[in-house]
C-alpha cells in the first residue's frame, strides 16, 4: 500500500475524502501515529465526506472516547486500560457501520476486522504529514489509484 504526502490540511482533507469514497460499511479505520499526528483531522474529513457536510462539527472523541454518526462511529482509546471494554462501548454492535479508531494499539483485535490501517507521522523538514496505508482483509486497488496524486517517493 502507498504513503501519501499532505504538505497541508488542505490535502490532509482531500486525502480524507478520497479514503471516504472507497469505504465499505463495516470497514474499521485504524488511526494511528504521535499525539498531534493529524489523527483528528483526517478522520474529520473522512467524517464530512461520507455524510456529504464540509461544516458538520466533528469534535475529537478524546474525552467522550465514541462520536456516533450516522452510519459512522469515531472512537478515540486513549484512555480505555482493556480491550474488553469494547464490548461496554458498542464499538462493534452495528456490522455495518464503519468505525474509525483512534489509538487502536489498546484492542489489537481490531487489526484482524477487514478494513484500512492508517499511521500518520510528521514529514521531515516540513510542516507536512506522511500517511501510511494498508488494507486489511479486501482489496484496496482504486483507492491506491485514488491516491496517486499524493504518492510520496522516498528519496533514493
Amino acid at each position: 500500500m502507498p504513503i501519501v504526502f499532505a504538505p497541508d490540511e488542505k490535502a490532509t482533507e482531500a486525502i480524507g475524502t478520497t479514503i471516504a469514497h472507497h469505504l465499505l460499511p463495516g470497514d474499521v479505520v485504524t488511526l494511528e501515529g504521535d499525539l498531534g499526528a493529524g489523527k483528528s483531522a483526517l478522520a474529520r474529513a473522512i467524517i464530512r465526506a461520507r455524510l456529504g457536510d464540509r461544516d458538520l462539527e466533528v469534535p475529537s472523541p478524546s474525552f467522550a472516547i465514541v462520536q456516533p454518526y450516522p452510519g459512522i462511529l469515531h472512537a478515540d482509546l486513549y484512555r480505555i486500560s482493556e480491550e474488553a471494554e469494547l464490548d461496554e462501548l458498542g464499538l462493534l454492535d452495528d456490522e455495518t457501520a464503519i468505525l474509525l479508531v483512534e489509538w487502536p494499539q489498546r484492542a489489537p483485535s481490531l487489526f484482524s476486522r477487514s478494513g484500512l490501517r492508517i499511521g500518520i507521522a510528521m514529514a521531515p523538514d516540513t510542516d507536512g504529514r506522511l500517511i501510511t496505508l494498508e488494507a486489511l482483509g479486501r482489496e484496496a486497488g482504486d483507492l491506491v489509484a485514488a491516491l496517486a496524486p499524493w504518492q510520496h517517493q522516498s528519496p533514493q
